[in-house]
Protein backbone atom coordinates (compact mmCIF):
# COMPACT_ATOMS: atom_id res chain seq x y z
CA UNK A 1 0.00 0.00 0.00
CA UNK A 2 1.28 3.22 -0.90
CA UNK A 3 0.30 6.24 1.17
CA UNK A 4 1.34 10.15 0.77
CA UNK A 5 3.42 12.21 3.38
CA UNK A 6 4.41 15.47 2.80
CA UNK A 7 4.13 15.01 -1.23
CA UNK A 8 6.52 11.80 -0.91
CA UNK A 9 5.49 8.13 -1.53
CA UNK A 10 5.88 5.20 0.69
CA UNK A 11 5.74 1.48 0.29
CA UNK A 12 5.11 1.14 4.24
CA UNK A 13 2.64 -2.06 4.74
CA UNK A 14 -0.98 -1.41 5.00
CA UNK A 15 -0.83 -2.72 9.21
CA UNK A 16 2.58 -0.75 9.89
CA UNK A 17 1.33 1.89 12.60
CA UNK A 18 1.06 5.54 10.34
CA UNK A 19 3.47 8.13 11.70
CA UNK A 20 2.10 11.63 12.96
CA UNK A 21 2.28 13.39 9.42
CA UNK A 22 0.62 10.21 8.07
CA UNK A 23 -2.31 10.73 10.81
CA UNK A 24 -2.67 14.32 9.90
CA UNK A 25 -2.73 13.89 6.05
CA UNK A 26 -5.22 11.64 6.61
CA UNK A 27 -7.47 13.98 8.86
CA UNK A 28 -6.95 16.53 6.22
CA UNK A 29 -8.32 14.08 3.39
CA UNK A 30 -11.34 13.16 5.44
CA UNK A 31 -12.01 16.98 6.29
CA UNK A 32 -12.11 17.63 2.41
CA UNK A 33 -14.96 14.64 2.70
CA UNK A 34 -17.03 16.26 5.29
CA UNK A 35 -18.64 19.11 3.14
CA UNK A 36 -21.84 18.15 1.03
CA UNK A 37 -21.07 20.55 -1.72
CA UNK A 38 -17.71 18.85 -2.14
CA UNK A 39 -18.73 14.87 -2.79
CA UNK A 40 -22.17 16.59 -4.90
CA UNK A 41 -18.99 17.64 -7.20
CA UNK A 42 -16.90 14.47 -7.18
CA UNK A 43 -20.31 12.48 -7.53
CA UNK A 44 -20.97 14.79 -11.11
CA UNK A 45 -17.41 14.20 -12.15
CA UNK A 46 -18.24 10.50 -12.15
CA UNK A 47 -20.42 10.86 -15.13
CA UNK A 48 -18.02 13.13 -17.05
CA UNK A 49 -15.44 15.56 -16.97
CA UNK A 50 -17.12 18.74 -16.22
CA UNK A 51 -15.81 22.41 -16.18
CA UNK A 52 -16.77 25.40 -13.56
CA UNK A 53 -20.30 26.47 -15.84
CA UNK A 54 -21.12 23.20 -16.22
CA UNK A 55 -20.88 22.16 -12.35
CA UNK A 56 -22.42 25.41 -11.37
CA UNK A 57 -25.66 25.23 -13.63
CA UNK A 58 -26.08 21.58 -12.50
CA UNK A 59 -25.48 22.07 -8.72
CA UNK A 60 -27.21 24.95 -9.20
CA UNK A 61 -24.42 27.03 -7.75
CA UNK A 62 -22.40 30.57 -8.00
CA UNK A 63 -19.09 29.46 -10.39
CA UNK A 64 -17.48 31.37 -7.28
CA UNK A 65 -18.63 28.88 -4.99
CA UNK A 66 -17.78 26.08 -7.37
CA UNK A 67 -14.34 27.46 -8.07
CA UNK A 68 -14.16 27.57 -4.20
CA UNK A 69 -14.57 23.85 -4.14
CA UNK A 70 -12.87 23.06 -6.68
CA UNK A 71 -9.66 24.52 -5.61
CA UNK A 72 -9.86 22.31 -2.27
CA UNK A 73 -10.27 19.03 -3.95
CA UNK A 74 -7.93 20.01 -6.36
CA UNK A 75 -5.02 20.28 -3.43
CA UNK A 76 -6.82 16.92 -1.50
CA UNK A 77 -4.97 15.22 -4.84
CA UNK A 78 -9.18 14.65 -5.52
CA UNK A 79 -9.75 15.45 -9.15
CA UNK A 80 -7.36 17.30 -11.94
CA UNK A 81 -8.11 20.21 -14.36
CA UNK A 82 -6.70 20.04 -17.53
CA UNK A 83 -7.02 23.23 -20.25
CA UNK A 84 -8.76 22.73 -23.53
CA UNK A 85 -8.36 25.92 -25.38
CA UNK A 86 -10.02 28.74 -23.33
CA UNK A 87 -11.58 26.48 -21.22
CA UNK A 88 -10.33 23.87 -17.85
CA UNK A 89 -12.10 20.31 -17.54
CA UNK A 90 -12.12 19.14 -14.22
CA UNK A 91 -12.10 15.38 -13.62
CA UNK A 92 -10.87 12.85 -11.33
CA UNK A 93 -7.43 12.42 -10.19
CA UNK A 94 -8.09 8.60 -10.31
CA UNK A 95 -10.58 5.58 -9.43
CA UNK A 96 -9.02 5.22 -5.44
CA UNK A 97 -11.47 8.52 -5.52
CA UNK A 98 -14.58 6.57 -6.47
CA UNK A 99 -13.67 3.74 -4.60
CA UNK A 100 -13.81 5.98 -1.38
CA UNK A 101 -17.29 7.29 -2.31
CA UNK A 102 -18.45 4.12 -2.67
CA UNK A 103 -17.11 2.53 0.62
CA UNK A 104 -18.57 5.07 2.37
CA UNK A 105 -22.05 4.91 0.56
CA UNK A 106 -21.50 1.04 1.62
CA UNK A 107 -20.67 1.99 5.29
CA UNK A 108 -23.91 4.16 6.15
CA UNK A 109 -25.95 1.95 4.39
CA UNK A 110 -25.33 -1.04 6.43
Amino acid sequence: MKTVTGGMRTGRAPSADPDENELADLAELFKVFGDSTRIRILFALFSSDRCVGELAEELRMTQSAISHQLRILKQAHLIRSQRIGRRVVYSLADAHVRTMIDQGLQHIEE
